[in-house]
């Protein structure tokens, strides 16, 4: 099931012992494409304090009572170092915070979160590193961190023209990826909101706040159309990248969970008539 990343901020996060705040937005890895932290304002209990909460603190939702329950305690929030989320995430403050909760650094590794950890409750039950151990640290480099609620807005350009913007990201409930960009189509097509999947970018200028994708105008505009607050699934993501004729990235995923099976990705439609 897919969620709207706007629709999640308000949610409240609750920790072993009580609510540590709600959800203002969310840091998204520009390259995998994985929410990375929320970014959740504590009230009064802490001053009103913006704290990073990592998805491998967080249980199972609880979807109706809009509250992801986290594996934490307040007095863990409050002495966790201080992150100044005005200002880029850079990866000599990840690794504090990766090594203050002792959890494993996400950046290595081939998958969303290093080591294949996809689902929710990844955190959980994990076995913490002992207080004398020591983790080799990789280079400073760049986080590729950005803000959800920044690439609101961003002009989205097909190949032979402009389509619109950027409306919202949907996020699929399993392993925080994004999964599909909404973009707002009504500059161009009038009433219409369509689905593009972050694979078919072929550049993101974060200066020019811009988004070009591999796609053509005509073939957005005969895509399904998206309606916000109509649930969205798996099937219905398939029905968006088979108009497009392109290769889920499903299969792999099918294979990271039964290795002893092998399995071959959908071939496109225009190989398959060929």
């Amino acid at each position: 099931m897919f969620h709207s990343m706007k629709d999640l901020e308000g949610y409240t996060i609750g920790a072993i012992d009580g609510m540590i705040g709600t959800v203002e937005d969310f840091y998204f890895d520009d390259e995998a494409w994985a929410i990375r932290y929320l970014v959740v304002e504590t009230g009064t209990w802490l001053s009103h304090r913006r704290v990073l909460i990592s998805p491998l603190a967080l249980n199972q939702p609880d979807w109706p009572g809009k509250i992801f329950p986290a594996a934490i305690t307040r007095d863990q929030v409050k002495a966790s170092p201080g992150i100044d989320t005005d200002k880029p995430v850079s990866r000599q403050h990840e690794i504090g915070y990766n090594d203050y909760y002792k959890y494993p650094y996400y950046w290595e590794g081939g998958d969303f979160w290093g080591d294949g950890m996809m689902w929710w409750g990844m955190g959980a039950g994990r076995k913490p590193a002992e207080p004398d151990a020591t983790c080799e640290r990789p280079p400073p480099g760049d986080p590729h961190l950005r803000s959800g609620n920044e690439i609101s807005g961003y002009d989205v350009h097909a190949t032979d023209g402009h389509i619109g913007h950027v409306q919202g990201l949907l996020l699929d409930e399993k392993g925080w990826a994004i999964r599909f960009i909404v973009v707002n189509t009504s500059n161009w097509w009038v009433g219409h909101q369509v689905l593009i999947a972050p694979r078919w970018i072929t550049n993101l200028a974060w200066e020019d706040r811009t988004v070009s994708v591999s796609l053509t105008r005509d073939s957005v505009k005969g895509s399904p159309a998206y309606s916000p607050g109509v649930g969205m699934g798996h099937e219905e993501e398939a029905h968006v990248y088979d108009h497009y004729d392109k290769p889920g990235y499903w299969a792999r995923e099918v294979q990271m969970e039964n290795p002893e099976f092998r399995v071959i990705e959908r071939v496109p439609r225009r190989l398959r008539d060929t």
